[in-house]
Parts: C-alpha cells; sequence; structure tokens
C-alpha cells in the first residue's frame, strides 16, 4: 500500500529505525538495475533517506549520474518498506559526517574511510506491507 509521507504511522517510523539492512537499487548507464545491501537511516522531517558509501562505487556513480532514482527496500518476514525517489552525491565534509553519525545511530560507528560520500534520497513514494499500521502518528522524532 501506499504510504503519506507527511503521516507515517508509529509502526512504520518505528520499523524505520530497528536495525534493519536493506537494498539499494540504482541504474546503470544501460538502464539496467544495480541491487546492493545497505544500512540506510530515514529522516521523516526531511523526507530524505541517507546512505554512506566510498565515493569510487558503483552506486555512487549510478546517484552521481543527472536524473538519477533509487529505491531503497527494507524487508523483515512479512513486514516491508520501499522508499523510493531522486538520488544524489553530497561529498560535503560536513554532510558525509552526517550521513554517518545518522549511520552510527542506527548500525553502530563507521569504519574509516577517507573517500567515503553520503547519497541522499529525496524521498517522494513510500510503499509498505499491510502488516504495518496505516494509522498516523503524532511522534515527533528528533
Amino acid at each position: 500500500m501506499s504510504l503519506d509521507l507527511a503521516t507515517l504511522s508509529a509502526d512504520v517510523i518505528a520499523f524505520l529505525a530497528e536495525r534493519h539492512l536493506a537494498t539499494l537499487t540504482t541504474l546503470r548507464a544501460d538502464g539496467s538495475p544495480h541491487v546492493v545491501p545497505v544500512g540506510f537511516s530515514y529522516d521523516p522531517a526531511t523526507q530524505t533517506a541517507w546512505v554512506i558509501t566510498s565515493g569510487d562505487s558503483v552506486k555512487a556513480r549510478n546517484a552521481g549520474r543527472a536524473g538519477a532514482v533509487a529505491a531503497l527496500c527494507q524487508v523483515e518476514r512479512a513486514r516491508w518498506l520501499t522508499l523510493s525517489g531522486p538520488v544524489r552525491v553530497d561529498r560535503d565534509p560536513a554532510v558525509v559526517a552526517e550521513a554517518e553519525q545518522r549511520y552510527a545511530a542506527r548500525y553502530r560507528q563507521p569504519r574509516i574511510n577517507p573517500k567515503r560520500v553520503a547519497l541522499i534520497v529525496a524521498v517522494n513514494r513510500m510503499l509498505g506491507s499491510s502488516r504495518l499500521s496505516s494509522s498516523p502518528t503524532s511522534v515527533v522524532l528528533t
């Protein structure tokens, strides 16, 4: 089911904060999908998803193309969410540091990588399983 990004339920917000890996799908230059496992964080206030990766990775090259889009899919048994939208690469050290902090809060402190970049997905669509409640929440995460 399609979810309203402005009124995500407490179940959806909780699922996005639990420690789960996801797949990131980007498109290669020939249009074929490149799918890899990643950790990510989601900010409901800005409706953005954050991924850290090496700047010379295939996913970073794909995300750096004009008009690039990405999809993140997180699955745990019968619960799943897919977040999608335009993606960009950010090399600004302050943005990369924020992405690393977001990753550390959900997973663990990432290893040092001087080539690291942040992939920022401007989520404009979220689909989810019916196992996640569709009732909106007024919980504000900081």
